[in-house]
């Protein structure tokens, strides 16, 4: 319940909250489906995951306020300030935007190599018959290394969130309902935050889905469709 001091305020759009719970379920399967050999859902997963990031950076660009990708970008002094003191602030703190942006970079370069791999058996990605067999090296292997860095980065980002968590600050929670709670004062920067629909970015992402399955996935969806 809210007291006088507290107030619940709006910081994540639909589309932001559905794109990272859509990207955590798409990591996890990319891993079990790699494991266990199941290439035809490892593409798909992955197609989805170019995708869904290309959605989110276009987003950063033309979505609300807290989305963008220019709130991202902090100099180290506000860092420290963040991890020193845990100030509040709207949206994502300075530290966690640098982590962000570091998921940002693995994820799509861990999709976009992904396009040029190969396992020299069965599989290839649809780029490795378009591009320099020294690139299709050089992605096969990266392929593997980034995946080992972005489990790397998701285990602090977990620590991190418990950190806050134990700090009163439930993260979770609010990429869940989109709220936070905030003790201090509505200043007339929150007040002014422009929430726009998440469904511009949704029909964005269906119709990049859309092209990108119909002109690599189809091979892999006629697979899994037996």
């Amino acid at each position: 319940m809210n007291t006088d001091n507290t107030q619940q305020i709006k910081v994540w759009d639909g589309f932001v909250r559905f794109f990272h719970w859509a990207l955590v379920s798409l990591i996890a399967l990319l891993y079990f489906s790699g494991e266990e050999g199941w290439m035809a859902i490892h593409f798909i997963a992955g197609f989805s995951v170019l995708t869904l990031v290309s959605t989110r950076l276009i987003w950063g660009l033309i979505g609300s306020d807290t989305a963008k990708l220019s709130h991202l970008f902090h100099g180290p002094k506000a860092v420290w300030q963040s991890i020193k003191y845990g100030k509040q602030t709207i949206g994502h703190n300075p530290a966690g935007s640098y982590m962000v942006l570091l998921f940002f970079a693995l994820v799509l370069a861990q999709a976009v190599s992904g396009l040029m791999t190969t396992d020299d058996i069965l599989t290839d990605g649809p780029l490795v018959s378009v591009v320099d067999s020294a690139w299709v090296e050089l992605a096969s292997s990266l392929h593997r290394l980034i995946f080992d860095g972005l489990l790397i980065a998701i285990g602090l980002h977990i620590v991190a969130i418990v950190i806050y968590r134990l700090r009163g600050k439930p993260l979770v929670k609010a990429m869940i309902t989109g709220k936070m709670n905030t003790t201090t004062a509505v200043t007339s920067e929150q007040e002014a935050i422009n929430m726009k629909s998440g469904w511009v970015a949704f029909v964005m992402w269906l119709v990049l889905e859309a092209i990108i399955l119909s002109t690599w996935g189809l091979e892999s969806l006629k697979t899994l469709l037996g």
